[in-house]
Order: C-alpha cells, then sequence, then structure tokens
C-alpha cells in the first residue's frame, strides 16, 4: 500500500499541472483514445461508467478546447469517431512525460540489484490487472 500511496502522489501531481485544461474525467478521455486509438460515444460513456448524455457533453468540452477531433465514422455515419488532435497528443504526453521523470527520480533511488528487478516486476502486475502493454517500462532504463 505504500508503494501504492507513491505513485497514486505521482499521479495527482502530474493532472494538477493540466487541471486547469482538463478536468479528471476529460483527461481519461483523452488517454483511453490515446491507447487504445478512434473511440465513439458508446466507449467513451462506458469507460466513464457515465449516461451516454454526459460523455457526449465531456467530449464537447475536449473538442471545443481543441483536444479531440470528431467526425463521422468512416464505416457508419451514424456513429462519430473520436481521435486526438496535435494538440491532444501534446497534452496526454506531457502528464505522461511528468509521470515517468517523478518514477525515475524515486527508482534511482532504489538499490541496483533491487532496481533491476522491477520492470518485470511491474510489467507482471500490469498484465495481472489486464492493462495493455506499453512500451514505457523499457524506456525508464532502470537497469543502470
Amino acid at each position: 500500500m505504500s508503494a501504492a500511496r507513491v505513485l497514486v502522489g505521482v499521479v495527482a501531481q502530474s493532472i494538477a499541472k493540466v487541471e486547469d485544461r482538463v478536468s479528471l474525467p476529460q483527461f481519461r478521455v483523452l488517454v483511453m483514445v490515446a491507447t487504445k486509438g478512434p473511440s465513439n460515444l458508446s466507449a467513451v460513456a462506458e469507460s466513464l461508467g457515465v449516461h451516454p448524455s454526459n460523455a457526449t457533453r465531456t467530449v464537447d468540452r475536449l473538442v471545443t478546447a481543441g483536444l479531440l477531433d470528431r467526425r463521422d465514422a468512416p464505416t457508419d455515419r451514424r456513429q462519430v469517431s473520436l481521435t486526438l488532435t496535435e494538440q491532444g497528443k501534446q497534452l496526454v504526453d506531457s502528464v505522461f512525460s511528468e509521470r515517468r521523470a517523478a518514477v525515475q527520480q524515486v527508482v534511482a533511488k532504489m538499490p541496483r540489484s533491487k532496481r533491476q528487478k522491477l520492470p518485470a516486476a511491474l510489467e507482471c502486475f500490469a498484465e495481472a490487472a489486464g492493462e495493455i502493454p506499453e512500451d514505457d517500462i523499457g524506456h525508464l532504463e532502470w537497469n543502470n
């Protein structure tokens, strides 16, 4: 639980730096689209656990802010396809970079022998939780 508190703190600090631009639910939508690719309003509502009208309002705000692009889906014009704009990608990337840097600072303080075991353990933990694997662990260079 101690490690979980540290990670929650890292996440909270990274979100605090962009909360003047997006709310936590809005950021969750941006991350969902960034990691899973183009989405529709139903997927957003399901991911947030909200009524579709609430998802629509959240998406509308992100579109107005220039962070999300909404277009008719190529396969079904009754559906919309949501993708990140360049500005949306930059926002998500900046938050993830902030998190990586904060985690790297903590990991750098660990003894080398323990640090070398951490990436595999975290990857296994994430996979067990059903997280989509990312290349983030490899980019952290914890084996140094």
